[in-house]
């Protein structure tokens, strides 16, 4: 039995799929992102240490969003080439072809955002999840017990401009990336009707932009109040 699909359908198939786990991960993420903007370090460490205490179910989340992300991007990569092979020559207009066909920025450079964000993971991975903890000093007590201090990693981490600006310009990517991910995912697994398809794809516009700009007050913020601030109703 082959280890991946090899049908066009199946590709497109395993691509919807696994985009909208990673689509549900990233909504999630976020929403734990944006406690930095409370003013109480402890309450995204106290998060932090919540979700070690699952120990090795988090383990086995961990793997299973790493095969998610993995055979989002075999599909994706299988699928783009497949249309390459089936159309050697490109078009020779480029840019959004409107009508039907949904042809825009966001769906031609696809790939390339793609491509970014995996550099970006990796990055974003050896940073904050292989990077220094409590051996290192980044270290604080709940529970009675030592944890990683998260938050001053993030808050030093977001301390130096040239990083704030690769995570803007790579949430920017993001944006664009869903934009054409969120309505392409329900094309791929088959929900698409001329009666409600455009209110997708109006909805994944809406929602690229959420997500880019959720994400990128995040390092502005930080950059800017280090060690926290009033945004949501806190005190300096």
């Amino acid at each position: 039995m082959a280890l991946f699909p090899r049908s066009s359908i199946a590709k497109k198939w395993l691509n919807g799929l696994t985009g909208l786990g990673l689509f549900v991960f990233m909504a999630i993420h976020l929403s734990e992102n944006l406690l930095l903007l409370a003013n109480d370090p402890m309450l995204f460490n106290g998060w932090a240490y919540f979700l070690r205490k699952f120990g090795p179910l988090l383990t086995l989340i961990e793997v299973g969003l790493l095969l998610f992300f993995l055979g989002h991007i075999f599909s994706a990569l299988s699928v783009y080439f497949d249309k390459r092979k089936a159309r050697p020559s490109r078009y020779a207009v480029q840019g959004n072809a409107g009508g039907a066909s949904r042809k825009t920025a966001s769906s031609v450079t696809m790939i390339f955002s793609g491509l970014v964000l995996l550099a970006f993971v990796v990055w974003h991975v050896l940073t904050f999840r292989f990077g220094p903890g409590i051996a290192q000093g980044y270290v604080v007590i709940l529970d009675g017990q030592q944890v990683i201090d998260i938050h001053r990693l993030v808050v030093e981490f977001f301390s130096n401009s040239l990083n704030v600006a690769i995570y803007v310009g790579v949430m920017v990517f993001f944006g664009f990336h869903m934009r054409h991910g969120f309505w392409s995912m329900f094309q791929s697994l088959g929900v698409h009707h001329p009666r409600y398809t455009p209110a997708l794809y109006s909805l994944g516009v809406l929602v690229g932009l959420l997500f880019a700009v959720g994400f990128i007050v995040i390092p502005i913020w930080v950059y800017f109040n280090p060690v926290g601030g009033a945004l949501l109703g806190g005190t300096s």
